[in-house]
C-alpha cells in the first residue's frame, strides 16, 4: 500500500515539473500563458485598456495673442466695480474655451506693476485685475517678454515678475536675475514635463540699466536663447518657445521671424508661439533634420485690445494636442487647429468685449465700431482674412 501511494505521489511531482517547465519555456520564448478570456465590461478588460493607454501620453493646449490693455479696456471695467477693476464681461464670451484645454498660453502685452500707477499707450501699466481675471478664466502660462516689458523702467519690470510670482504663475521671457533665469520654468502635465520660453524682438528703444540683474530675453542673443533651448530639452520632454517679432500689422512673417524660428527648431524648440504684429500670421510645420517636426504660429494677432482697424479685430485661437510615446520618448502633434477670435466694440469703443469667431455674427458686425475706419467690415470680411493666411490644414 505504502509502495503504491509512493509510486502515485511521484507521478504527481512529475507531472507538476513538466507542467513548470512548459509554462518557464513559454514566458522566455515570449508566448503569452492563456488564460481566461476577459468578458466585456469586466475589470480583466479595464485592466488591458490602462495599460495600453499607459503607452502614450497626452497633453491638450490653446494659445491667444496679445492682452493688449487700453485705457478704454480697463475704464469701462473701472466702471463695471465699486472697488476696483471688473473684466468679467470683457472675457466671459470666450471663456469656456480656455479652460478647457489642460494648458493655456497668453501673450500679457503689458506689464503690470503694483509700483507705478494704471497707464495707457504709449507707456502702458495695467490694473492688478486684469492678471486676476486672466487666471480666473484659465490661463497658466504667460509670456511677459514684449516691447512693452519696460515701459515702467527697471522698476516695473520687477514688480510685473513678483506680481505673477506671487499668483505662482509661470511666467517667460523676463526675470530677477541670473538664478532665477537659470530655473528654467516647467511644469508636468499628465506625466509629461513641458519647458516654456520667451523672447523679444523689440523694447521700443527702452533698455534695463547697465548693472542691472534683471534678465529680459531679446532676439538679438542668439547664443543665449540656443543654450536655452538645449538646456531645456535636456530637461524636458516639451519644449515651447514664445517669440515676441515680427513687424507690426502684416500679415506676412519678415525674413527674420523664419530664419529665427528654423533655428530655435533646430535647437530643440517643439512649439513656436508668436506674436507682436497685432493681425495673424500663417501657421506651419518646419520639417528638422533629425526628423523632429516643429509647430510654429507666427502670430496669434490680438487677444482684446482697443484698435481701430478691421485687421486688428482679427485673432487667432491655436488648439493642438501633444502625443508622447512614452517608450520611445517620440512626440506628435494630434488636432492643430486655429480658429478665430474677434475683438467687438460699439461707437465710440464702447462695451469691448472677445468673442469666438464662430460666435460672432453679422448683426454684431453691422455695429461694429471700427466701420468708422474699415467701411468694408463684415463677419465675411473677417473670415476672407482668415482663409487668405491660415493654411486650410489648421482650420477648423
Amino acid at each position: 500500500m505504502k509502495k503504491k501511494l509512493l509510486v502515485f505521489l511521484a507521478a504527481i511531482i512529475v507531472l507538476d515539473v513538466v507542467a513548470l517547465g512548459v509554462m518557464f519555456f513559454k514566458r522566455n520564448n515570449n508566448e503569452p500563458v492563456k488564460t481566461d478570456v476577459p468578458v466585456a465590461g469586466t475589470s480583466a478588460e479595464s485592466s488591458l485598456s490602462t495599460t495600453q493607454q499607459e503607452l502614450f501620453s497626452r497633453i491638450s493646449f490653446v494659445a491667444v495673442g496679445d492682452n493688449l490693455i487700453h485705457d478704454t479696456v480697463y475704464e469701462q471695467a473701472k466702471a463695471r466695480s465699486s472697488t476696483g477693476y471688473d473684466f468679467t464681461d470683457a472675457y466671459e464670451r470666450i471663456a469656456h474655451l480656455i479652460e478647457e484645454p489642460d494648458v493655456a498660453i497668453l501673450n500679457q502685452e503689458t506689464v503690470i506693476s503694483t509700483e507705478h500707477n494704471v497707464s495707457s499707450y504709449p507707456m502702458f501699466n495695467s490694473p492688478v485685475e486684469v492678471g486676476e481675471e486672466m487666471l480666473e478664466i484659465g490661463f497658466d502660462v504667460f509670456n511677459i517678454a514684449t516691447n512693452h516689458s519696460i515701459d515702467c523702467g527697471e522698476k516695473g519690470l520687477i514688480s510685473t515678475i513678483n506680481y505673477w510670482k506671487e499668483k505662482e504663475a509661470i511666467t517667460t521671457g523676463a526675470y530677477l536675475n541670473s538664478d532665477d533665469f537659470a530655473n528654467i520654468p516647467m511644469h508636468e502635465v499628465n506625466g509629461v514635463k513641458v519647458a516654456y520660453l520667451g523672447l523679444t524682438e523689440s523694447t521700443n528703444g527702452l533698455s534695463l540699466p547697465d548693472d542691472s540683474e534683471v534678465i529680459l530675453v531679446l532676439a538679438s542673443e542668439e547664443s543665449r536663447i540656443q543654450q536655452r533651448i538645449m538646456q531645456a530639452k535636456e530637461k524636458a520632454d516639451i519644449v515651447i518657445v514664445n517669440a515676441h517679432w515680427g513687424n507690426e500689422y502684416t500679415h506676412e512673417p519678415t525674413d527674420s521671424q523664419r530664419k529665427l524660428a528654423e533655428k530655435m527648431a533646430s535647437w530643440g524648440a517643439d512649439v513656436i508661439i508668436g506674436h507682436h504684429p497685432h493681425v495673424i500670421q500663417p501657421v506651419e510645420y518646419i520639417e528638422n533634420a533629425d526628423g523632429r517636426r516643429t509647430l510654429v504660429a507666427y502670430s496669434l494677432g490680438n487677444f482684446i485690445s482697443a484698435q481701430n482697424r478691421g485687421p486688428r479685430m482679427l485673432g487667432g485661437m491655436l488648439n493642438f494636442e501633444i502625443v508622447k510615446n512614452n517608450t520611445t520618448g517620440e512626440i506628435e502633434f494630434e488636432n492643430v487647429k486655429f480658429s478665430g477670435v474677434v475683438t467687438h466694440y460699439g461707437y465710440g469703443f464702447s462695451n469691448i468685449r472677445v468673442y469666438p469667431l464662430s460666435d460672432y455674427t453679422e448683426e454684431l458686425a453691422s455695429k461694429h465700431g471700427v466701420l468708422n475706419k474699415t467701411s468694408d467690415f463684415s463677419l465675411q470680411y473677417l473670415y476672407d482674412i482668415l482663409n487668405e493666411v491660415i493654411d486650410k490644414q489648421f482650420l477648423k
